[in-house]
């Protein structure tokens, strides 16, 4: 897929989005700065009563994180989507800010920013 398909991309993220076959998966903060951000120490539904900020995870079928929300006293503060080349490779980033700024990466099957 090019680099400048965004159309299509954007129609496939909101596909993968609205699945019933995504798993749901709560977590304290991530790592790294790399994307896709990986997210770590999981949090089971019971921890979260105790929490005011928390990252609520997206995963597909092979386990990709598909996206996530940050989650600040009951509020989505920063959202990121992702989307994949089928040799697991992140093609595509969608990161929406708390002022719901919208801001979207591409990358080629290696990976590398376009």
């Amino acid at each position: 897929m090019l680099c400048d398909d965004r159309g299509l991309i954007n129609h496939f993220i909101n596909m993968v989005m609205s699945t019933n076959s995504l798993t749901t998966r709560h977590f304290v903060t991530y790592s790294g700065v790399k994307l896709p951000f990986k997210l770590v120490n999981e949090l089971t539904e019971a921890e979260l009563d105790n929490r005011n900020t928390y990252f609520r995870g997206y995963f597909d079928a092979e386990a990709r994180l598909t996206g996530f929300d940050k989650i600040v006293y009951g509020e989505v503060e920063l959202a990121h989507r992702y989307a994949y080349h089928g040799n697991g490779a992140l093609r595509h980033a969608e990161i929406t800010d708390a002022d719901e700024e919208v801001t979207v990466l591409e990358f080629d099957a290696d990976g590398q920013p376009c």
